[in-house]
């Protein structure tokens, strides 16, 4: 499985983390509603900016997606704010607008959503 790339920094300015909790709920005539689990494991979402401190960086971020992983495909990674290694992706390919940050990209970033089961 491919490993997501070493030379790409993930910024904590805009990080965050969401869920869908996956609890179906039906209201009752009287009283608290009835809850039930849908799944046993939850989709995460991450928010984050992807930092790339050049040009070459830039580039080779996009051969991996492009070929390595083919937008669409899973790798492992070191989530940012446990230190654990997780499974992920990029929900349906989508890894945001590239913005410089510095002339002639020189550094720059994305601001995306990583996915993974927990």
């Amino acid at each position: 499985m491919a490993e997501f790339p070493s030379y790409v920094c993930i910024a904590f300015d805009g990080y965050g983390e969401s869920f869908d909790p996956s609890v179906e709920s039906t209201e009752m005539e009287r009283g608290v509603p009835k809850e039930r689990l849908l799944n046993s494991q939850v989709m995460m979402k991450v928010a984050a900016s992807l930092i790339f401190k050049s040009a070459a960086d830039i580039e080779s971020f996009l051969n991996w997606y492009f070929n390595t992983i083919q937008r669409i495909g899973w790798f492992t990674m070191t989530h940012p704010r446990t230190g654990q290694t997780i499974t992920a992706k990029f929900p349906g390919g989508d890894i945001g607008t590239l913005v410089p940050l510095a002339p002639a990209f020189g550094v720059g970033k994305r601001d995306l959503t990583i996915q993974y089961l927990r």
